[in-house]
C-alpha cells in the first residue's frame, strides 16, 4: 500500500513539478566560466547547424556542373570542351573536405563545451544537495524515505544532467538547420518551397498520433497488473483455498485486452510509418514534377537550384523532427530539478551545523520536562507525549519503565534535540535546550541504543567517532571501561579490525560494548541508555551490564530497560503510561503502589517460578529472560516479526547469463507464419531506400536530355514510379508492423501467463524472500515479459531490413559503376565502425560513471541510513567531506567523456561529408545503407536487454518449488477424519534462519476435538498452523494427518480438507457471492450453497439488507465492509468447502464486543463435528476447548482442559487470574 501512496504522490508531484522550475533556472549554479563555455558552445552549434544547408549550396553547384558537362558530351557540335571537368571536381572535393573538417571541429567543440559545463554544475548540485540533506532535522527524514533520497541523489540529478548537457547543443544545432534550410529554400526558390511546405503538415499529424498510442497500451496492461498484484499480495489465501488455476485464468482474461491493444498499436504504428513514407514519396513526386516544369518549361531554376530547394526544405523538416526528443529531456530535467532545488532551498527547522546558540560554561546535568506535548511529524494524529512533567537530577540514575509506545524513547530523543516539543519545553540546568548550540549540546550526551550502529571502518575509528582528535590512550581507557578491551586484544588485528558494513562482523555483545566505548570516550555529562542490553544473551548481558554500572557513577544517567535486574538498583524509577509519567520513586515504594511498575515485576516473577518448576534441557537459561522480554516487548517483537523489507538491499541486479535466442524463439514458435510475413515486409522495406536513390539519379539524367518531348515523358514516368514505390512501401510497412506486433504480443502474453502460473506454484517461503515481494514480481511480469519481444520479431525485422538495404544498394551500384563502388565501399567499414565505436565508448563510460558514483552512493547510503547515530555523534560534517572527496572521480571521468564524446560526435557528423563527396550519384545509396548498418548496431541495447529479461524469466520458470501445488504426486485417501499430531517439530523461517520458531513442538488432537493454542506473540502458534497447511515443512520432526506424514500427502488434496479463518481475512475485489464461492474452487457451487453457508455464518440477514445483496462488490481487500462483516464472509468461505479441519487464527481478536458475539456464535456452529484448532487471545473464546496448549518459545509448556490447567496453578492460571491479555 505504502508504495501505492508513494506513486500517487509522486505523480501528483510530477504534474505540478514540471511547472515550478523554468528551463533557465536549471543553470542557476553556473559560474561565469561555465556561462562563457555554454555561450561559446551554442555559437559552435549554430555554425554547425548551418553547415548542412551550406553543403547543399555546394551540392547544387556540383549538380549544375555535371549536367552542363553531360549536355556538352551529347552536343557533338562543340568540338572543343569549355569545361575542365577534372579541375572542377577536384575543387568541389576540396570544398567538401573543408566543410567536413569544419564540421568535425565544431561538433567536437559544441559537445565537449556543453558537457564540461554541465559536469561542473552537476558537481555543485550534488554537493549542495547532500550538504543540505545532512543538515535536515530528523523529523524530515521520518517523512522522506531513505530509498527515495538515494534515487534522487543518482537518478534525478542525472536527469538534470541530461537536460543541461549535450542535448542543449544538439537542440540548438538542429533548430539552426531547420531555420537555415527553410531560409535557403525561400531564398533560392520560393514557389517550390511553398508547394513542399503545404504538404508537410500531413507528416506532422502522423508523428503526433503515434505518441498518443503508447499511453493506451500501458493502461490496458494496468488491469491485468492489478490482478497480479492483488493475487501475489494475498498468496497465502490463494494457496489455502487452492485458487491457483482460477487466478491464472482470471489473469489471462485480463491480458487479452492488453494484447489487443499491443497488436492494434503495432498495426497503427505500421500504418503511420507507411503513411509517412508514402507522403514523403508523394512529396518527391510532386516536387520533381512541379520543379522540373520550372526548370524545363519556364527555365526559372537550374537543376542544381531544384535540388537545393528540395533538400533544403526536406532537411529542415527532418531536423525539426530530430530536435523534439531533446524537449523531452528538458521536461524530465525540469521535473527532477523541482524537488532537488526545493530541498536545497529548504531551511531545516533544527539546523545541526549552525553556529548559533550559546554554550554554558559549567554543566551540572539537571534535566527537566515542563508540560511537554509531542507527536512525530510523520504521524501527526498519534500523540506520543501528553503534558509530560519529569525531573532528572544530576548525578543520579533514573530508569524509565512502561509498556511499548508509552513515550520512553521519545523522551530521550527530545533530550538529544532530534525533535522539538510541540508544547512545553525541555531544560538543561534551567536553560531551554532550544537556545543552546546543538553541536555543543550533543557533545555532552553519550547514547547507547538497543541496536547500536557501527560504521564500516576499524574498531579504533568507530570509537574515535565519539570525539574528534582523541588519543590512542583515551581509546584504550574507554575500551577497558566498556569491558571491551579483552575481546579486542584477542582479535588478530586488535584495534584495527574492520567491523564490516553496519558492524556485521561483530556479535551483538561486541557491537554493544564498542558503542559503549564510543559513548564513554566523549566523557559525557549525560548518559542515555535505551534498552542497551535487551538484544543480548545472558552472558554478554552480564558483561555489558557490569560495564554500564561502572560508567554510571557521577553522571546523569537515564536508562530505559525491560529487565528487572537492570532497573532495580536505579536511584529513581519513573513509570510511563500513555505519554505521561504516572509514578516515580524507588523500587520498594513503587511495589507498594501497585501501579505500572508492580504489574511489570509480578509478570517477571511468574516467569521465574515457571523456570524453577519446569526443566527442559535447552531452555533453562533462556526461559526466564524470555518470558520477561516477551511479556513486555510484544510490540517490539511484532514489528520484528513481519519479514522486514526496508533495511534490505535491493538485490534485483542478480547476475544472470543472457538467455540463448533459440530458447526465446522456441516460445515464439507457434507464430512462425506471422514472423515469415513480417520478414518479407521488412525485406521489401529494406530495398526501398536504394531504389529511391536510383530514381533520384535518373531524374538528374533527364535534365541533360536534348529532346523536350522525350524529357517530359521520362520525368512523368519517374514521378509515377515514385508514387508506386510509396504505395508499396505503405503496404509493406503495415504488414511488417502488424505481423511482428502480433507475434510479439502473443509471446508476451504467453510468457506473462507462464510466469504468473510459475509464481503461484512456488512454495510460500519463496515469497518471504524480499526479492520476490509482490511489487517486484508484478513489475517483473509487466516489464520483463514485454522486453523479451525485443529479441524476436522486431529484432529479426531490423536485421532483415538492414541486410536487404545493403544488398540491393551494392547490386545497383556495381551495375552502374564498379570502380566508384569500390571507392565508396572503402568508407563503409568506417561508417559501420564509427557507429559501433560510438556505442562502445558511451556504454563503457556509462559503466565507469556508475562505478565512480557507487562509491559516493555508498557513503551517502550509509550516512542517510544511520542519520540518527550520526546526528547523535555530531559527525555530519565528516560525512559531507567524505562524500565530496568521492565526487572528484566521476567529475574527472565526465570531463574525459566530454572530449571523447565530442570527438565521436564530430566524426559521426563529418564522415558523411567525406564519404558522400569522394564520389557522387548513384553511390549515395551505398552511403545510406552504411548508415543502415550503423542503425542495426544501434538496436543492440534493446536486444541485450531482451536477452537478460528472458534469462530472468527462464530462471523463474526453471526453479523447481520444494512444495509443489501443481503436482499430482502424494497420498490421497477417502475417509479423511482429521486426526492431527505434531511430533517434536522444529522449524525456522527460511528468510530468518537465525530465529528458532518451533523448538520441539509435540501436541495431538483427535477427530472432532478443539485444540486451543495460547501464548505470547512470536511463540510459534501461527507457525504450527502454517505447517499443517503445508505452507512450510518442518526442519525436524513430523506432522501426521490421519497417520500419514504431511510431507508425503498431496498438497492440493490436503489443503482442500482444511478451512481457515485468519485474524485479518483477505477478500478479493469481487462480489460477496464470488468471495464465498472462492472457498471451494474444485466444484461449481450453486447460489443455494452460498446462501446456506452464509446462514451458518450469521451473514445472510446482513447481506440481504444491502441494495445489491450477494452481488455487492467488497472493494479492494474488502475495504467496503466492516471488520465483523469481513470476518463473517471469511467464515462462510471456510464453511462452504465443508472442511474436516477448521483453523481459526485469532478469528475474533480484531472485533468489538458486539460483533465478536455474533462471530463467536457463527464459529461455535461451524466447529460442530470438525477437528478445530483455535488460536486466541481472549479467554472467553478458549475456555470450552477440549485441549488447551500453552506455548512459549516454540514448544508446549502445559496442556489440558481449562479446569485441569486452573488446578495446576501454573502459567495458564496466572494468566487467567491476572486477567492479563495472553500475549
Amino acid at each position: 500500500m505504502a508504495s501505492g501512496k508513494h506513486k500517487k504522490s509522486k505523480k501528483g508531484k510530477k504534474e505540478e513539478s514540471a511547472i515550478r522550475v523554468s528551463f533557465f533556472q536549471l543553470f542557476r549554479f553556473a559560474s561565469c566560466r561555465e556561462i562563457c563555455m555554454m555561450i561559446f558552445g551554442s555559437l559552435c552549434a549554430i555554425v554547425h547547424g548551418s553547415a548542412q544547408p551550406l553543403m547543399l549550396l555546394v551540392f547544387g553547384m556540383l549538380t549544375d556542373t555535371f549536367i552542363e558537362y553531360d549536355i556538352e558530351l551529347n552536343d557533338v557540335l562543340f568540338c572543343f570542351r569549355l569545361l575542365d571537368i577534372e579541375y572542377e571536381m577536384t575543387n568541389f572535393a576540396y570544398y567538401y573536405v573543408g566543410i567536413g573538417a569544419g564540421v568535425f571541429i565544431l561538433g567536437y567543440l559544441q559537445i565537449s563545451l556543453w558537457i564540461t559545463a554541465a559536469a561542473r554544475q552537476i558537481q555543485i548540485i550534488r554537493k549542495m544537495y547532500f550538504r543540505k540533506v545532512m543538515r535536515m532535522e530528523i523529523g524530515w527524514f521520518d517523512c522522506t524515505s531513505v530509498g527515495e533520497l538515494n534515487t534522487r541523489m543518482s537518478d534525478d540529478i542525472n536527469k538534470i544532467n541530461d537536460a543541461i548537457a549535450d542535448q542543449v547543443g544538439i537542440f540548438i544545432q538542429r533548430f539552426t538547420t531547420f531555420v537555415c534550410g527553410f531560409l535557403m529554400g525561400f531564398a533560392k526558390g520560393w514557389k517550390l518551397t511553398l508547394v513542399i511546405v503545404s504538404v508537410s503538415p500531413l507528416i506532422g499529424v502522423g508523428a503526433g498520433l503515434m505518441a498518443l498510442l503508447t499511453g493506451m497500451e500501458l493502461q490496458a496492461y494496468a488491469k491485468a497488473g492489478a490482478v497480479a498484484d492483488e493475487v501475489l499480495s494475498s498468496v497465502r489465501t490463494v494457496a489455502a483455498f487452492g485458487g491457483e488455476k482460477k487466478e491464472v485464468e482470471r489473469y489471462d482474461c485480463n491480458l487479452i485486452s492488453a494484447q489487443r491493444w499491443g497488436i492494434r498499436k503495432g498495426l497503427i504504428m505500421g500504418f503511420f510509418t507507411g503513411y509517412m513514407w508514402f507522403i514523403i514519396f508523394l512529396c518527391y513526386a510532386l516536387a520533381f514534377w512541379y520543379g522540373s516544369s520550372l526548370v524545363v518549361d519556364t527555365q526559372e531554376y537550374s537543376p542544381g537550384t531544384l535540388l537545393q530547394v528540395f533538400f533544403g526544405v526536406l532537411i529542415a523538416a527532418l531536423s525539426l523532427g530530430q530536435a523534439s526528443p531533446c524537449l523531452e529531456a528538458f521536461a524530465a530535467g525540469r521535473g527532477a530539478a523541482t524537488i532537488i532545488f526545493e530541498t536545497i532551498e529548504r531551511e531545516p527547522e533544527i539546523d545541526c551545523l549552525s553556529e548559533a546558540g550559546y554554550k554554558l560554561d559549567k554543566v551540572k546535568g539537571d534535566l527537566e520536562f515542563h508540560n511537554v506535548t509531542f507527536h512525530y511529524p510523520s504521524r501527526p494524529e498519534v500523540k506520543i507525549l501528553e503534558q509530560l512533567n519529569l525531573q532528572v537530577t544530576s548525578g543520579e540514575t533514573t530508569a524509565f519503565v512502561g509498556p511499548s509506545g508509552a513515550g520512553k524513547s521519545t523522551a530521550i530523543q527530545l533530550i538529544q534535540r532530534f525533535y522539538d516539543p510541540k508544547e512545553g519545553m525541555v531544560t538543561l540546568d534551567g536553560h531551554d535546550i532550544r537556545g543552546l548550540n546543538i553541536q555543543w549540546l550533543r557533545s555532552l550526551i553519550g547514547i547507547v541504543e538497543q541496536e547500536p550502529v557501527l560504521f564500516a571502518t576499524s574498531i579504533a575509528e568507530n570509537i574515535r567517532y565519539g570525539r574528534p582528535g582523541v588519543s590512542n590512550d583515551d581509546i584504550i581507557t574507554a575500551a577497558k571501561e566498556a569491558n571491551a578491551y579483552n575481546f579486542i586484544m584477542d582479535l588478530p588485528q586488535k584495534f584495527d579490525t574492520l567491523v564490516g558494513e553496519g558492524g556485521g562482523q561483530m556479535s551483538g555483545g561486541q557491537k554493544q560494548r564498542i558503542a559503549i566505548a564510543r559513548a564513554l570516550v566523549r566523557n559525557p555529562r549525560i548518559l542515555l541508555l535505551d534498552m542497551a542490553t535487551s538484544a543480548l544473551d545472558n552472558e554478554s548481558e552480564a558483561v555489558v551490564q557490569e560495564a554500564l554500572d561502572k560508567v554510571r557513577m557521577g553522571r546523569t544517567t537515564i536508562s530505559i530497560a525491560h529487565r528487572l535486574s537492570t532497573i532495580k538498583n536505579a536511584d529513581v524509577i519513573v513509570g510511563f503510561e500513555h505519554g505521561r509519567a504516572v509514578e516515580r520513586g524507588k523500587h520498594d515504594e513503587l511495589l507498594d503502589r501497585k501501579g505500572v511498575y508492580f504489574t511489570l515485576v509480578t509478570l517477571q516473577r511468574k516467569g521465574k517460578e515457571i523456570l524453577s518448576s519446569f526443566t527442559h534441557p535447552q531452555v533453562l537459561p533462556n526461559l526466564y529472560e524470555m518470558l520477561v522480554t516477551e511479556l513486555l516487548t510484544v510490540t517490539y517483537y511484532e514489528s520484528q516479526w513481519l519479514p522486514s523489507t526496508s533495511g534490505l538491499p535491493d538485490d534485483d541486479s542478480e547476475e544472470v547469463e543472457p538467455a540463448p535466442v533459440t530458447r526465446i524463439l522456441k516460445y515464439n514458435a507457434p507464430e512462425w507464419p506471422y514472423m515469415l510475413f513480417g520478414s518479407f515486409g521488412a525485406a521489401v522495406n529494406g530495398g526501398v531506400n536504394p531504389v529511391y536513390s536510383l530514381l533520384f539519379s535518373q531524374i538528374l539524367a533527364t535534365f541533360s536530355m536534348p529532346d523536350p518531348v522525350e524529357q517530359r515523358r521520362e520525368i512523368n514516368g519517374i514521378c509515377l514510379f515514385f508514387v508506386v514505390v510509396g504505395l508499396v512501401s505503405f503496404f509493406t510497412q503495415m504488414l511488417q508492423g502488424y505481423a511482428f506486433s502480433k507475434s510479439g504480443e502473443l509471446l508476451t502474453r504467453r510468457l506473462r501467463c507462464l510466469g504468473f502460473q510459475a509464481m503461484l506454484g512456488k512454495e510460500i517461503s519463496w515469497f518471504d524472500d524480499h526479492r520476490n515481494s509482490p511489487g517486484a514480481l508484478t513489475t517483473r511480469l509487466a516489464t520483463d515479459a514485454s522486453q523479451v519481444q525485443g529479441a524476436t520479431g522486431s529484432q529479426i525485422g531490423m536485421i532483415v531490413n538492414s541486410l536487404t538495404n545493403i544488398g540491393v544498394a551494392i547490386i545497383i551500384s556495381f551495375y552502374f559503376s564498379w570502380k566508384l563502388t569500390l571507392v565508396i565501399l572503402c568508407f563503409l567499414p568506417f561508417l559501420a565502425l564509427s557507429g559501433g565505436f560510438q556505442a562502445k565508448m558511451l556504454t563503457g563510460f556509462a559503466k565507469q560513471d556508475k562505478e565512480a558514483l557507487e562509491a559516493a552512493g555508498q557513503i551517502s547510503g550509509e550516512a542517510l541510513n544511520n542519520i540518527r547515530t550520526i546526528a547523535g555523534l555530531g559527525k555530519e560534517r565528516n560525512f559531507v567531506e567524505m562524500f565530496e572527496a568521492q565526487l572528484e572521480a566521476p567529475y574527472q571521468a565526465a570531463l574525459k567523456k566530454a572530449n571523447v564524446y565530442g570527438a565521436c560526435y564530430g566524426f559521426a557528423q563529418n564522415k558523411v561529408f567525406f564519404g558522400l563527396h569522394c564520389a557522387f550519384g548513384v553511390n549515395g545509396s551505398i552511403v545510406t545503407s552504411g548508415t543502415a548498418l550503423g542503425r542495426a548496431s544501434s538496436y543492440t541495447p534493446d536486444y541485450a536487454k531482451a536477452k537478460i529479461s528472458a534469462a530472468r524469466f527462464f530462471q523463474l520458470l526453471d526453479h523447481i518449488p520444494k512444495i509443489s501445488v501443481y503436482s499430482d504426486e502424494g497420498d490421497k485417501w477417502d475417509n479423511f477424519k482429521g486426526d492431527i499430531e505434531f511430533i517434536d517439530c522444529k522449524f525456522t523461517y527460511p528468510s530468518r534462519p537465525d530465529i528458532q520458531v518451533l523448538n520441539g513442538l509435540s501436541v495431538s488432537v483427535r477427530p472432532g476435538q478443539t485444540l486451543a493454542f495460547v501464548g505470547s506473540s512470536g511463540c510459534g502458534k501461527s507457525t504450527s498452523v502454517q505447517l499443517l497447511e503445508r505452507f512450510y515443512d518442518p526442519n525436524n520432526g513430523r506432522v501426521l494427518i490421519d497417520g500419514h506424514e504431511s510431507t508425503r500427502v498431496n498438497v492440493a488434496f490436503l489443503r482442500s480438507k482444511i478451512g481457515i479463518v485468519s485474524q485479518e481475512p483477505i477478500l478479493f475485489d469481487c462480489s460477496i457471492a464470488e468471495n464465498i464461492r472462492y472457498g471451494d474452487n474444485q466444484r461449481d457451487l450453486s447460489m443455494n450453497d452460498v446462501i446456506a453457508a452464509a446462514k451458518k455464518a450469521q451473514l445472510h440477514e446482513f447481506v440481504m439488507s444491502l441494495p445489491e445483496k450477494y452481488d455487492t462488490n467488497v472493494g479492494s481487500q474488502g475495504s467496503q465492509l466492516s471488520r465483523g462483516q469481513k470476518q463473517r464472509i471469511a467464515i462462510a468461505r471456510a464453511i462452504i468447502r465443508d472442511p474436516k479441519i477448521l483453523l481459526l487464527d485469532e478469528a475474533t481478536s480484531a472485533l468489538d464486543t458486539e460483533s465478536e458475539k455474533t462471530v463467536q456464535e457463527a464459529l461455535d456452529k461451524a466447529r460442530e463435528g470438525r477437528t478445530c484448532i483455535v488460536i486466541a487471545h481472549r479467554l472467553s473464546t478458549i475456555q470450552n476447548s477440549d485441549i488447551i496448549a500453552v506455548m512459549s518459545r516454540g514448544y508446549v509448556i502445559e496442556k489440558g482442559t481449562h479446569d485441569y490447567l486452573m488446578s495446576l496453578k501454573g502459567a495458564y492460571y496466572k494468566l487467567v487470574t491476572t486477567g492479563a491479555p495472553i500475549s
